[in-house]
């Protein structure tokens, strides 16, 4: 089994001691980061929290805050940061993908924040489907997909997506799942997407202190267990 949790941490502008605090109750075997410190000395910040929380940095880089973090019981196989077409007068946006490998079996994992604007959000999903999915051939890798879609179930991008992928909490929901913002959640905006091979042993919130829940971030985070079918 792999845990695989998608966390928006809005630039660690919050509580971040509470941050870790969820990020160790959760125990990922990989997390997936939406709004990664990007200003002076994101490197070293970013380093910082893999390392408070028992983790490594994996992929990513600066341009579009994503990134992905190993946990000690997963291989890192490769990591890299994929910048997506820009679009003029809208922010950068990129995919952090690590392909990792549990127990012998590799999975490619990718964080992606998508835009604000629809036409870049669905443009970018298309880019980050395509990117994703050659990287999880190339690898002989199951492919799953970590995401701040900015928009809710039914809408054009998380159909598309969930047209291509099975959305996680869709098929084995664990709670409501909503998660924005954080301290009354009434929306579900972040999802977990995975390969149609995988099976999805349960997904939803987190097991973490409430607390510290609505102090880490505005998001709440997303956790899928998944494993071959």
């Amino acid at each position: 089994m792999l845990r695989v949790a998608a966390y928006n941490i809005r630039s660690l502008r919050d509580d971040r001691d509470a941050l870790v605090r969820v990020v160790r109750a959760v125990r990922p075997d990989v997390l997936c980061l939406q709004e990664a410190p990007r200003g002076p000395a994101w490197r070293r910040r970013r380093e910082a929290l893999a390392h408070d929380t028992g983790m490594t940095v994996a992929a990513g880089g600066r341009v579009g805050g994503v990134s992905v973090l190993a946990g000690p019981d997963v291989r890192v196989v490769r990591g890299r940061g994929d910048r997506l077409r820009w679009i003029p007068g809208l922010e950068w946006r990129a995919l952090a993908l690590a392909v990792v490998e549990k127990q012998g079996v590799r999975f490619a994992v990718g964080s992606a924040h998508l835009d604000l604007v629809p036409r870049a959000r669905l443009r970018h999903a298309a880019q980050i489907v395509e990117i994703l999915d050659a990287a999880a051939r190339t690898s002989g890798a199951s492919a799953v997909l970590a995401v701040d879609v900015n928009e809710r179930p039914g809408e054009p991008v998380w159909t598309y997506l969930a047209d291509r992928y099975i959305d996680a909490h869709a098929r084995s929901p664990r709670g409501e799942g909503r998660t924005f913002p954080a301290r009354n959640p009434t929306m579900r905006i972040d999802a977990i997407f995975v390969d149609p091979g995988l099976a999805v042993l349960a997904c939803g919130g987190a097991e973490a202190a409430r607390q510290d829940l609505r102090d880490a971030s505005d998001h709440l985070p997303v956790v899928a267990d998944i494993a071959p079918a």
